[in-house]
């Protein structure tokens, strides 16, 4: 029923300038239709289930770490200098870098394998020179901020733990590419695990803070700001142990230059145009650490952000980012290779394309809901050592940050479609102009806000993106996303999302369990239980097409889950 990822679909070789097809719609088999859906669920599948074992050692990881700094001076600064490398892992592994790679170095291999493991040679050499060039600069200007600023005790404990995992930088940018060539080879399991190691390391050094209950605070942040840059090293072993047989790596590079100069060509329109929630992110960073590197004002202003709000954003952040991460990125993964493959052939690339916003959808919008509906439940259970404020404040930080993370999903896709059609320069522009409006949003919501301000800007952001690059992919690739069907399809999981809400607000607020945080945490067990039954029973009695994609196995399926698991 689907065909392994590592061979060649019976469609032509696609490139990131590869030009639509003039061939009419009858020219496409329905059989090929039908195992690329096979192939799309296959990949889903493998790189969803993955994630979701990352995203949930990287709750633990959040739970231990917000366990001990809590919504302090302390969670801030750690968290603000784990946001630099963070930001760089979600740009490279999770997007501009395997986007920009990928379709070139697919193409390479179906024409030249050699110029293919010349390609992945240079392009590792190359970017770990110049990632680690521009890491050795920013030391030292730290290094100078420090010796000649002004000796401020929370500023200096977050300049020095941004000195710290500032090396991280280029060891994720190395574990992007080995990601990326892994992806080509239909091999989605290794870089979907990555993470984990991740996650395993820095929950390791957080535990030192409960198994030796003297540990200052500040001791414990370094301590797990140096498991995670050991980490970094780890996932580039695991990474290379992945790919053995698969890579001759080599230094001649005279068969790749012109591929390389194409992909270093792409790469910064790529990098702005995936890289809009992360350039987002990282302004609302530095906005939230205004009070503690800068000062209590702005112009003159007296702020209404404290020490504590970037360790209530960044910490709350994540909790939004479990679903994108688990099902939306998994999606934009493992769509991504389709497209490329398919953009020469009109009809099986708007299908596939289709099938991506609809499984998005699938997932994006009762995550939406049921984020908002929940809000105050889990961040009760996820973050007890926050004072009361801070839990209220992070309720609803959530509130802002959740009814977007349809269109965080559905971005991730649609950006992908135009750089498989050889079109990077619209994603680019207008991920520019949603950057340029987040940035005056921000300035303006803080103020009755705080730091939610940062996190609706962000998401309003997101949800104008979403409608903007969908209204220019019909314009500009011919593809028509929302036609009848799909837009009814839409529809109905709306609807079915709608009701699965309203059950579990009735949980939420019904539930005879009592107060505290016991009560919190049996409440959001079972409203997460029973809206997650209630939303895959009524998606089946609706008979909502994008479960049946999702759970449809068959001989080729299987083998293409195993091939891509090895």
């Amino acid at each position: 029923m689907a065909e392994p990822m590592n061979e060649p679909m019976n469609t032509a070789p696609a490139t990131m300038g590869a030009a639509p097809s003039d061939k009419p719609a009858g020219e496409s088999h329905p059989h090929d239709l039908h195992a690329l859906g096979g192939v799309l669920a296959a990949a889903i599948r493998i790189v969803a289930s993955l994630t979701l074992v990352s995203r949930l050692t990287g709750l633990v990881r959040d739970l231990l770490t917000a366990a001990i700094f809590g919504d302090t001076g302390v969670g801030s600064a750690f968290n603000a200098a784990f946001m630099m490398p963070n930001v760089f892992r979600r740009l490279f592994g999770e997007g501009a870098l395997s986007a920009a790679f990928l379709p070139e170095y697919s193409r390479l291999r179906q024409e030249s394998p050699h110029a293919a493991h010349q390609l992945a040679s240079l392009t590792m050499r190359l970017l770990t020179l110049v990632t680690s060039a521009i890491v050795l600069v920013a030391e030292i200007a730290l290094l100078g901020v420090l010796v000649f600023g002004k000796n401020d005790p929370e500023r200096t404990l977050s300049i020095r733990l941004l000195m710290l995992m500032l090396p991280m930088m280029p060891m994720v940018c190395m574990t992007a590419i080995l990601g990326g060539v892994l992806q080509s080879h239909g091999k989605f399991g290794p870089p979907a695990a990555a993470p984990i190691i991740l996650n395993v390391m820095m929950a390791a050094g957080a535990l030192a803070g409960f198994v030796w209950k003297d540990i200052p605070q500040t001791t414990s942040a370094y301590i797990v700001g140096v498991c995670a840059v050991i980490a970094s090293v780890l996932q580039i072993v695991w990474s290379l142990l992945a790919l053995r047989g698969l890579v001759a790596w080599t230094r001649a590079a005279d068969a790749a230059r012109e591929s390389a100069k194409r992909v270093l060509k792409r790469f910064v329109p790529v990098l702005l145009g995936l890289g809009t929630l992360q350039l987002n992110t990282m302004m609302d960073t530095l906005i939230a650490m205004w009070p503690m590197l800068v000062g209590p004002t702005i112009l003159g202003i007296a702020v209404t952000l404290d020490e504590s709000s970037n360790a209530i954003l960044s910490y709350t952040s994540r909790l939004y980012q479990f679903p994108l991460g688990v099902f939306g990125i998994a999606v934009a993964v493992a769509v991504f290779p389709l497209l490329s493959r398919t953009a020469s052939h009109s009809v099986a690339f708007v299908d596939v394309l289709r099938r991506g916003v609809r499984l998005s959808l699938f997932i994006g919008i009762p995550a939406s809901i049921g984020l908002v509906v929940v809000r105050e439940d889990l961040v009760d259970t996820m973050f007890f050592r926050f004072s009361q404020s801070g839990l209220s404040r992070a309720a609803l930080v959530v509130a802002c940050y959740a009814p977007a993370v349809w269109a965080y999903s559905l971005n991730h896709v649609l950006t992908r479609a135009f750089y498989a059609r050889g079109d990077t320069v619209t994603p680019m522009r207008v991920a520019m102009s949603m950057v340029g409006a987040n940035f005056a949003l921000n300035l303006i919501l803080i103020w009755p806000l705080r730091e939610a301000g940062l996190a609706l800007s962000t998401g309003l952001c997101a949800m104008a993106q979403a409608f903007i690059v969908a209204w220019l992919a019909r314009r500009k690739l011919g593809a028509d996303v929302f036609d009848r069907e799909t837009l009814g399809g839409c529809l109905k999981i709306f609807g079915v999302a709608v009701v699965m809400g309203a059950l579990v607000w009735a949980i939420i607020h019904w539930l005879p369990v009592g107060g505290g945080r016991w009560g919190a945490i049996t409440r959001l067990a079972v409203a997460t239980i029973v809206g997650g039954l209630s939303y895959g029973a009524m998606s089946f009695a609706a008979g909502l097409e994008e479960l049946r994609w999702l759970v449809r196995r068959g001989p080729a399926g299987a083998k293409a889950d195993a091939m891509m698991m090895e």
